[in-house]
C-alpha cells in the first residue's frame, strides 16, 4: 500500500517518539509492577520466563480486546490497526508479536534498531513487525 492510499484511508501515521513513549509507559505501568509483584510472590530468577510469557500475552491479547490499544498506547492516543483501518485480529497480532519478536531475537536486537530507523524514515511509519503482520499504528480513534 503506497502513501497516497494510506492518506486516502486517513490512517494518520504515528512516528518514532509517540511509539517509543507508548512502549516506555507500557514498561513503566505494566512491566515494572509485574516484575516487582512476581519477585515478591515467587522470588528468585525463576520468574523471568513467567514475566516473558505474561508480557507476550499482554501485547498479544490486550490490543485484540481493546481496539488496538495497550495501556501505553491508550495514554499516547495511538493504536494498532489492520492496513484497511479495521481492528486487528488474532492472526495479525500473532504475526506481529511472535514472528516480530523472533526476528528481533535472531538478529540479536539489530532488528529493533532497523525497525526504529524504519519508523523514523518511512513515510508510512511502519516497522518490521508492522510489515510482517499487515498492521499500522495510527492516531485515529476507533
Amino acid at each position: 500500500m503506497d502513501t497516497e492510499q494510506i492518506e486516502f484511508l486517513g490512517m494518520n501515521p504515528v512516528g518514532f517518539w509517540r511509539r517509543f513513549g507508548a512502549a516506555f509507559l507500557d514498561g513503566l505501568l505494566f512491566g515494572l509492577p509485574l516484575s516487582l509483584l512476581l519477585s515478591i510472590i515467587l522470588g528468585g530468577e525463576e520468574n523471568e520466563y513467567l514475566i516473558e510469557v505474561i508480557t507476550f500475552l499482554y501485547f498479544l491479547l490486550l490490543p485484540l480486546f481493546w481496539n488496538g490499544y495497550t495501556i501505553g498506547k491508550k495514554i499516547m492516543g495511538i493504536r494498532i490497526v489492520k492496513m484497511n483501518g479495521e481492528n486487528v485480529g488474532i492472526g495479525n497480532m500473532l504475526l506481529r508479536e511472535l514472528v516480530g519478536r523472533l526476528i528481533y531475537i535472531i538478529t540479536f536486537g539489530i532488528g529493533i534498531i532497523v525497525s526504529a530507523i524504519m519508523v523514523a524514515a518511512r513515510e508510512d511509519k511502519r516497522s518490521i513487525h508492522d510489515l510482517i503482520a499487515g498492521t499500522y499504528v495510527t492516531s485515529n480513534e476507533p
